[in-house]
């Protein structure tokens, strides 16, 4: 599994504004349900209903929001560079830039947790975060995750 097979270009936001953990997760899902034909409350509401379980900021301004639905196709991905940092709750207190957002089939078994160890592995990588921070645009952010993804953690 690549990140390429979870993220399309269309799922890349290089600017998203939100100023707060729940307004990017609103922004979040509008992207994720024109990604897969879901409706948005639901998205929003599987993905709120997981951030009460805890936050899915997992450090150095990286959070991965994820939720299962009944009805999606297949593991579906976005990302989201946002303007300004916000407070996500995360487990270093630092305020989150990098979202990567994960919807899988309630289906997906072990899938699901492949792609979150995916995403996970990429991002804890700080060259990649670095250059997804300095990058000019949606088509670079995409360039450096489908890149990166095949060499993180090497």
């Amino acid at each position: 599994m690549e990140i390429a097979d979870l993220l399309s270009l269309d799922g890349v936001s290089d600017a998203l504004k939100a100023g707060s953990k729940k307004q990017a997760l609103q922004e979040l899902s509008a992207i994720a349900a024109a990604q897969t034909a879901q409706d948005e409350k639901l998205v929003l509401n599987v993905l709120l209903a997981r951030e009460r379980l805890g936050s899915t900021g997992v450090g150095r301004g990286v959070a991965i929001p994820h939720g299962k639905l009944a009805d999606l196709a297949s593991i579906s991905a976005v990302f989201a560079r946002l303007r300004e940092p916000v407070d996500f709750d995360a487990v270093d207190g630092r305020p989150v830039d990098l979202i990567c957002l994960l919807l899988a089939p309630d289906s997906a078994g072990s899938d699901h947790l492949k792609a979150l160890a995916l995403v996970s592995r990429l991002l804890r990588d700080e060259r990649v975060c670095a250059r997804l921070r300095g990058a000019d645009s949606a088509e670079a952010l995409y360039a450096v995750l489908t890149g990166a993804s095949g060499t993180a953690g090497t």
